[in-house]
């Protein structure tokens, strides 16, 4: 069943393609008002924001907020509980790869990932509890990965922000837990997106393969069923996170993954 949101308002960084688009039409779909962020062209991103609003009948703001920069992410926040009454639902979505062996791992580059993975979703967090704690309800969910309990070669950056984005998830699920507000991730395994097809070319390079070798052998190797996980899948678990069947689902790492850390 899904939820009804109305009167709820969201926030979903990195949603302007993606796993993060289709979360933000998916709540916008229920009735939530909804901030979608990302960088990129405006006059993209405020088509992308009209139609949301359009197609669903919702309240829909768009935010340019960089996540590597602490301040633009607090005034995101507060656009949203100024112009739209609160922050309920808060999605930490945007992310970043890059895959190097670890000698060559540009340090750059390791803190844009490190930054934008993990320091963001702390940033947003930290701004957004006060708003839950006074409505006496949220729901935190972040877009973590397989990579938040399993490593891979060549991924140290995002292996690592990973499993800090599960740890702060977990923390911020006891401290919330008699506030009425939940906090979890979803972990898909390789879900086709921009940020995996980004990510092809620095795999060929770096293990010597072909773009078929990488899906075939490298992506859908970990996967079990053989496919890849599609957005609005992960769309719809955050949907259920938003529902009160799932109050009691908090510091949870929902795995969709197709059996890969099954194994």
């Amino acid at each position: 069943m899904t939820p009804d949101l109305q009167d709820k308002t969201a926030v979903i960084t990195g949603s302007t393609s993606g796993i993060g688009l289709e979360i933000a039409n998916a709540l916008a779909g229920a009735g939530a008002n909804v901030v979608i962020n990302g960088l990129g062209d405006a006059a993209h991103n405020d088509s992308l924001r009209a139609e949301i609003a359009e197609r669903h009948g919702v309240t829909c703001l768009f935010s340019p907020a960089n996540m590597l920069h602490a301040d633009e992410i607090e005034t995101m926040i507060a656009m949203a509980a100024e112009q739209l009454g609160g922050v309920d639902i808060l999605v930490n979505n945007a992310g970043i790869q890059h895959v190097a062996p670890l000698e060559e791992f540009p340090p750059q580059k390791w803190d844009a990932i490190i930054g934008i993975n993990l320091t963001a979703p702390f940033h947003a967090i930290r701004a957004a509890v006060p708003h839950m704690k006074r409505a006496g309800w949220g729901r935190i969910i972040s877009t973590a990965s397989a990579h938040a309990s399993d490593a891979s070669p060549f991924k140290s950056a995002y292996v690592a922000a990973k499993h800090g984005l599960l740890g702060l998830t977990k923390v911020a699920a006891l401290e919330l837990a008699r506030s009425g507000a939940t906090a979890n991730c979803i972990s898909p395994g390789y879900v086709w997106t921009p940020l995996v097809e980004e990510q092809i070319p620095d795999t060929m390079e770096a293990r010597g393969l072909t773009r078929e070798q990488v899906i075939e052998d490298v992506l859908l190797d970990a996967q079990p069923t053989k496919q890849f996980v599609t957005s609005r899948q992960v769309a719809e678990a955050a949907l259920f996170l938003c529902s009160e069947a799932a109050s009691q689902i908090t510091g949870a790492n929902i795995a969709m993954d197709g059996g890969w850390t099954a194994q």
